[in-house]
């Protein structure tokens, strides 16, 4: 039930005779992207800085656990950045929308509201993402503006790029749509600033993070919270509806639960009766399902927080990458009022 076709992670008899359609696909992205670069179509600067963290896997590979630890550290540097996302599953009928913290992710999508409840800054959810960053710089006077994807957005122009990779999937066969996961050629990675693998070592890259599991924090009262530890030795049901639910069980399972898996497609629009069960036992789920689930919960539905954990490389060189491009935007725009 997690939306994902498998024939998307190894060479297989589909994969090979989609390769067709494949190779139309790769052409028309690259005429696309190079329609940007040329100038035959518009790009535009929002006139702050824009760092994008993106991937060219469809589906979830983890961005957002990077994107709050980025606005962290530009709070850190003393800047007042805020948010862009795309709204994914959002069924607003106007945008671009702000978000807050008590949003309904039926209006706005789920990954909004996560990031507005843990992000600590403005977040503002459109499929236009140039709408979207010209809101957050002129009603709340943001200085940086961090986009959560959008790395395909071309028409908002940027001053970094960052690349997600799951360390597991990788980039599953190689292929671009619809032969393999891809929505741009594995040679786009030679083009970003850095490449960061979540959930650990990878070849592709040196630099990873990953995701530290504590403890639970109840839905429906968020001032109840139970260690991890608490449930070891014990059955439980676990939610994941999220890019990589097998990383959630495992970690989970690394803590003695019991785990009775529940995987979900990413973004998937849970029911009550998908949350029910007919026992008594504990029902754990990932932060960003806990948003949608709320209305259905109740005291037996637990959300469990993740922490970034980059490695201490890692953490050097997206800083190094974060200063390089704030500076780059800086004597750009110097050269461009002279000009």
């Amino acid at each position: 039930m997690t939306g994902f076709p498998q024939f998307w992670l190894r060479n297989t008899p589909r994969s090979l005779l989609l390769l067709p359609a494949s190779w139309l696909y790769r052409i028309v992205a690259f005429a696309r992207r190079s329609a940007y670069r040329w100038g035959v179509l518009g790009r535009e600067r929002i006139g702050v800085p824009v760092l994008v963290i993106g991937n060219i896997f469809v589906g979830g590979t983890g961005k957002t656990p990077l994107v709050l630890w980025m606005v962290r550290y530009l709070r850190a540097m003393g800047k007042r950045p805020g948010i862009i996302t795309r709204g994914y599953g959002g069924q607003a009928k106007e945008w671009p929308q702000v978000v807050h913290e008590d949003s309904d992710p039926l209006d706005v999508g789920d990954e909004p509201v996560l990031l507005a409840q843990r992000g600590g800054c403005p977040v503002v959810a459109s499929p236009d993402r140039v709408d979207a960053a010209r809101t957050l710089v002129e009603e709340f006077g943001c200085d940086v503006v961090v986009s959560d994807d959008g790395l395909q957005h071309y028409r908002l122009m940027r001053d970094m790029e960052v690349v997600v990779v799951d360390a597991a999937r990788g980039l599953g066969n190689g292929h671009c749509l619809p032969a393999g996961p891809l929505r741009e050629p594995r040679s786009r990675l030679r083009t970003v600033d850095l490449l960061v693998a979540n959930g650990g070592p990878s070849w592709l890259t040196p630099y990873y993070f990953t995701l530290r599991l504590n403890q639970a924090v109840g839905i429906t009262d968020v001032t109840r919270s139970r260690s991890l530890t608490d449930f070891a030795g014990e059955q439980a049901h676990a939610i994941a509806g999220i890019g990589n639910p097998d990383r959630f069980f495992a970690a989970l399972g690394r803590y003695g639960i019991e785990v009775i898996q529940h995987p979900f497609a990413d973004h998937y629009p849970f029911a009550e009766k998908d949350i029910t069960f007919d026992d008594d036992l504990p029902v754990l789920m990932t932060e960003k399902d806990a948003v949608k689930c709320r209305p259905h919960a109740s005291e037996r539905h637990w959300a469990v927080p993740a922490e970034t954990v980059l490695t201490a490389e890692t953490e050097r060189a997206m800083k190094a990458r974060v200063r390089a491009a704030l500076e780059r935007f800086q004597t750009g725009r110097k050269r461009r009022s002279r000009a």
